[in-house]
């Protein structure tokens, strides 16, 4: 196929220069790859033809195997540079099992007009013009500046021309404004060039406008486990696994969110109606997969439901050799940012290269790792993933995730300092390999605000959020940061924006604390799960309920707590509950065998810390109270907010050490406030 020789193309409000291989919109330079605009240019100059996909290959990754994948990569990257045309419609259009084709009108002018918009070429061509700016209409640009010039004849001509330049500045390229600076003592056509500059301003105006207009709205889409079509205990990690690695490489789209895999975990192995899915997890799009291994043969099957018009929008069958595993994720993730027609910045693409490795071992581990960490197996996940990084060094987000890991045996399984100093290893390990990844940022800012560092979270947190605002956990992690910090109001905001983004976001693993804090205890408890979920959710709809003095209530939610998963919060479940049976000497017991082991194990969950205190002071142990408060506040919760209020700590108010320890709370969330609000 022969590409038209043009060195120039005109389209929306773009200028395509082959010759310089530059792209401008309205005067700026707007940055590409070098190998998107080698497939810009081959689409604009076949506009309105289909370019088959493996013709782009072929063009552009000559010598390179499995190039499909950066196709796909590329062009996404290139609708989000270019945005929509002025009618709505993307600037390029996938044609399924064809290829791709450039949809808007391309216009190449003369090459006397090569550096000059429309407007602007025809104000060269007009009467008494041609000889005077023979250099405008020959194509060589004008480079004199405004103050080269020799003032006009009238000095009221050239006030207008400046006053011209100063009101069309925002939206006319400089170079092109310098042209009414060699017109002359024209009036008139100072005149005409400006009523055609000012026509020209609206029209970039109206572009832009229509380009926002006509954009999509986020996709909110939810990957469910796949179905294993012969049940194996070898094989059988890959239903969620495969899903949750696919939503890993997904979460950095700012185009698209998607559901986190502890969400979807509960539809494992399970027949589901597509609607009534997409409805409890609120999105619009749904994708479901089966697998099949069969000797070393994987074959795999995925289709994309859109919910709304209860349309498949693909199903994608292939298959591969199961030591090439890792080929999966990439060939699911390249299939979705195709056929939603996603538009990712150069940034978002190279995120996408990023988060893989390429050895099969190595992946092989992570999956397992993560569908073990899926199954809350938190002590189970650590030698898979340790596995992963030995073999690879490099895998990147499994030294996150082996983080994430190492987190929540610290906190959980009571493995203390030890485990959080590894965490922050492998974070800081995640973070040089690929600074901007997503998930490795808020799981350090989760541990920089567990181990007295809140400081440090609330910037990383801010940052991220900078660049992605649609990125639910970041804002929940904020609202956490918040919350150890006193800043209580900012903390319910900053946790309602998250929700507002993801209604389910952390419901299985966190509680918006900041509203039983404040007192609002039946909304603390609205904003729980209705059903038992996780252990940790249990113990808090015991701790609203003990607040209410609906005691007979909170025993039982704190002793089915402890049931489900006896940790670290349940524990202190279970001592209130004896407490509330009139038990205090189990129940002091209990809470002896819990501090010693925070002691010995330096577990630094300052905020499950207070709550150590707060039973203490139920039970009248003042020095005992007062001793763990102060290790809260030293850890690094400073609530003063709730500290001043909180009505389990009415024993202790008279001693003066509480109000010394509530001083030094007090002075740290007063410096925090003023550093950050």
């Amino acid at each position: 196929m022969t590409v038209e020789p043009s060195a120039l193309y005109l389209f929306g409000a773009f200028r395509l220069d082959r010759s310089e291989r530059q792209l401008v919109r309205e005067g700026a330079v707007v940055p590409l790859a070098s190998k998107a605009m080698d497939v810009l240019l081959i689409l604009v100059g076949n506009a309105g033809q289909v370019i088959e996909r493996g013709e782009l290959i072929k063009r552009v990754w000559p010598d390179s195997d499995g190039a499909d994948g950066s196709l796909a990569v590329t062009v996404s990257a290139l609708r989000k540079t270019l945005g929509n045309r002025p009618d709505g419609g993307p600037y390029i259009e996938t044609l399924p099992r064809q290829g791709y084709r450039f949809a808007a009108a391309v216009t190449a002018p003369l090459e006397g007009a090569m550096n000059q918009s429309p407007a602007i070429a025809a104000l060269a061509q007009m009467p008494g013009l041609q000889s005077e700016e023979h250099e405008i209409t020959n194509g060589t640009r004008v480079d004199r500046g405004v103050e080269a010039i020799e003032p006009l004849g009238v000095s009221g001509d050239r006030a207008s021309v400046r006053d011209l330049e100063s009101k069309s500045k925002a939206s006319i390229p400089r170079s092109e404004i310098r042209l009414l600076h060699r017109l002359g003592a024209n009036k008139k056509l100072v005149v005409i060039a400006g009523v055609v500059l000012a026509a020209m301003g609206v029209a970039y105006a109206i572009i832009i406008w229509r380009q926002g207009e006509g954009r999509p709205s986020v996709r909110r889409l939810a990957i469910l486990p796949f179905r294993n079509l012969k049940p194996d205990d070898q094989t059988e990690f890959l239903g969620s696994s495969l899903a949750d690695a696919t939503t890993i490489r997904l979460r950095s789209f700012s185009s698209l969110i998607v559901r986190p895999s502890s969400y979807v975990e509960k539809y494992r192995g399970v027949d589901v109606d597509p609607k009534k899915v997409a409805d409890e997890l609120d999105v619009d799009t749904l994708m479901t997969g089966t697998f099949l291994k069969e000797g070393n043969t994987l074959r795999v099957t995925v289709q994309l439901i859109d919910v709304n018009k209860g349309e498949i929008i693909s199903k994608f069958p292939f298959e591969t050799k199961y030591e090439k595993l890792v080929t999966v994720q990439d060939q699911v993730a390249h299939n979705i940012i195709e056929r939603l027609q996603l538009n990712l910045s150069p940034d978002e693409a190279d995120q996408l290269r990023r988060q893989t490795t390429e050895d099969p071992r190595a992946y092989e581990y992570f999956l397992r790792g993560i569908d073990m960490y899926s199954r809350s197996e938190f002590l189970a996940t650590v030698p898979l993933l340790e596995k992963a990084v030995e073999l690879d060094p490099n895998f990147a987000i499994a030294w996150a995730h082996l983080g994430r890991a190492y987190t929540a045996c610290a906190s959980f399984n009571l493995r203390g300092r030890d485990f959080q100093l590894k965490a922050q290893a492998a974070y800081e390990q995640a973070l040089a390999l690929n600074p901007d990844m997503i998930e490795a940022t808020v799981f350090m800012a989760n541990l920089l605000t567990d181990s007295n560092r809140v400081e440090q979270a609330v910037p990383m947190l801010r940052k991220l959020l900078q660049s992605n605002a649609n990125i639910a956990e970041a804002r929940w992690e904020l609202s956490y940061a918040y919350r150890f910090a006193g800043m209580l109001n900012e903390s319910i905001g900053e946790s309602e924006r998250a929700r507002a983004i993801d209604p389910n976001v952390k419901r299985t693993s966190s509680a918006p604390n900041a509203y039983l804090y404040i007192g609002q205890y039946e909304k603390f408890l609205s904003s729980l799960p209705k059903e038992d979920g996780a252990a940790f959710i249990v113990f808090y709809r015991g701790m609203a309920n003990y607040y209410m003095k609906r005691f007979e209530q909170a025993a039982a939610e704190f002793d089915r707590a402890y049931d489900m998963d006896p940790q670290l919060y349940t524990r202190i479940g279970k001592a209130l509950s004896y407490a509330i049976k009139n038990q205090r000497d189990v129940a002091l017991e209990v809470l002896r065998d819990v501090e010693r082991e925070i002691e010995q194990k330096g577990v630094g969950d300052s905020e499950a810390i207070y709550k150590v205190a707060q039973a203490y002071a139920v039970l009248g142990e003042k020095g005992s109270a007062l001793r763990v408060l102060r290790r809260s506040i030293e850890t690094g919760f400073f609530c003063y907010v709730y500290f001043k209020s909180d009505p389990l700590l009415e024993a202790l108010r008279s001693e003066p050490e509480c109000n010394s320890l509530l001083e030094i709370a007090r002075n740290r969330h007063e410096s925090f406030r003023r550093a950050f609000f």
